[in-house]
């Protein structure tokens, strides 16, 4: 039996005992969840939670933080950059792996396994750099050997047999491969036939920020400081056909973040998902300024079918504040950033000699500080608001049965004490 075909048959075994959840777009919910979080989640007393994953009942979190709670606060546990906890219940697991580096995606793997990526050298004391495996007991799975030689991985999902990775990278176990590259999921050997051969030409690197599959897992999309696709210009935003042997390049396409932002952002596109049916995309972008006339610091929706140029279905603008993270469940699309506002195309961003940056409201915005929530045929805000400490920003939201698992950078979320972790549950 091929090792691929032993992947996929593992996968299936694993969704069929719950042990897994595959990746792929995000979970469609009938409607918008509760602005209460559940009390029994625990508490991250340090740094930024920037990926979350589930296998099974088990939520992972990783990150760069050194210390979690219990939901009451009473016991400490230290966990150096991952750590994992039940969805039901929220009981800490005795899972603790060594990184000694912060991890910056997580996929749900085969056979009740997680995938990791980062910026981390070594795995239980033994060199492996940028990406592991792990089962959950915090063991290093030998056989999956891949690694990078030198930056980080962003981004990570597992499909059909595959993992595919993508970050800042130039080469994946000794074979050349720019930003993004397709592995065996058990043994982690690159699969050679498989290049985007992405490039940034007029930016200092190139890498992929962000990607998601769709529903049915034949195409992936892609964002980050790309420019280029073999000689086809696709600018931050890239589509491929996935399904057979290669990365095809699709003719989808826009030149909607063509148009440059503040001058200190070449690359302002952060994340992307697609809609739980796949026949649209919601991208969430930086930028440091605001304009009614580009996709600076806001949230844009793409439908997926046709060829050719595609316009944005919707903006949803901040008003100069950036975003980060985006959740799109059918019945809504999730926002998380440091924004102030949504609605707010006519905002402005006064920054002062020696000051912090104002911003202010234009016409029709609405407060939603951190965190909120979009109609996805619209684009405009909802009244959904629990409200978070804004910090730097929400940097992961995974959907699932339970509500909306939330990771963040501060400990306030819908006016209650949740260290950078939350999960909000159906209404």
């Amino acid at each position: 039996m091929s090792r691929r075909l032993l992947a996929v048959l593992l996968a299936v075994i694993a969704v069929a005992t719950g042990s897994a959840t595959p990746s792929a777009a995000d979970l469609a919910q009938p409607a918008v969840v509760s602005e209460n979080p559940v009390d029994y989640t625990p508490h991250v007393l340090d740094g930024t939670v920037w990926a979350l994953a589930v296998v099974g009942r088990t939520v992972i979190a990783g990150g760069n933080f050194t210390r979690v709670s219990d939901s009451s606060g009473r016991t400490t546990y230290t966990r150096r950059n991952i750590f994992a906890f039940d969805l039901l219940d929220g009981t800490v697991r005795a899972f603790a792996p060594t990184l000694d580096g912060p991890v910056h995606a997580l996929a749900a793997g085969p056979a009740g396994t997680v995938y990791a990526g980062g910026t981390f050298t070594t795995v239980n004391g033994i060199r492996q750099r940028g990406l592991t495996r792990l089962s959950l007991t915090g063991g290093r799975e030998t056989e999956f050997r891949a690694a990078i030689t030198y930056g980080d991985v962003r981004a990570l999902t597992q499909r059909d047999g595959y993992l595919y990775a993508g970050g800042f990278f130039t080469t994946v176990s000794g074979v050349p491969r720019t930003a993004l590259a397709r592995l065996d999921a058990v043994t982690g050997a690159v699969d050679t036939g498989f290049d985007a051969q992405l490039s940034a030409p007029g930016f200092p690197r190139t890498f992929v920020e962000s990607f998601d599959l769709s529903p049915d897992g034949r195409r992936l999309v892609t964002v980050g400081a790309i420019r280029r696709s073999g000689t086809a210009v696709r600018d931050q935003i890239a589509m491929f056909d996935v399904s057979g042997p290669g990365a095809q390049l699709t003719d989808w396409y826009t030149d909607a973040y063509t148009p440059p932002c503040a001058p200190d952002y070449d690359v302002y596109v952060r994340q992307v998902k697609f809609s739980p049916d796949g026949s649209y995309l919601v991208a969430v972008s930086t930028g440091g300024t605001s304009s009614p006339l580009k996709l600076c610091d806001a949230a844009a929706r793409f439908q997926t079918s046709g060829p050719g140029p595609h316009a944005p279905v919707w903006v949803q603008h901040t008003g100069g504040n950036s975003l980060f993270a985006v959740a799109v469940t059918g019945a809504t699309v999730y926002l998380g950033g440091h924004q102030l506002y949504l609605d707010n195309p006519y905002g402005h961003k006064v920054k002062y000699p020696g000051q912090k940056p104002v911003f202010t409201p234009g016409p029709g915005a609405v407060m939603r500080p951190g965190i909120g929530a979009v109609d996805p045929d619209t684009g405009r805000a909802l009244p959904w608001n629990p409200t978070r400490a804004r910090g730097n920003g929400v940097r992961a939201f995974v959907a699932v049965p339970q509500g909306l698992l939330v990771g963040s950078d501060t400990d306030e979320l819908g006016h209650e004490y949740h260290g950078r972790l939350g999960l909000f549950p159906p209404l």
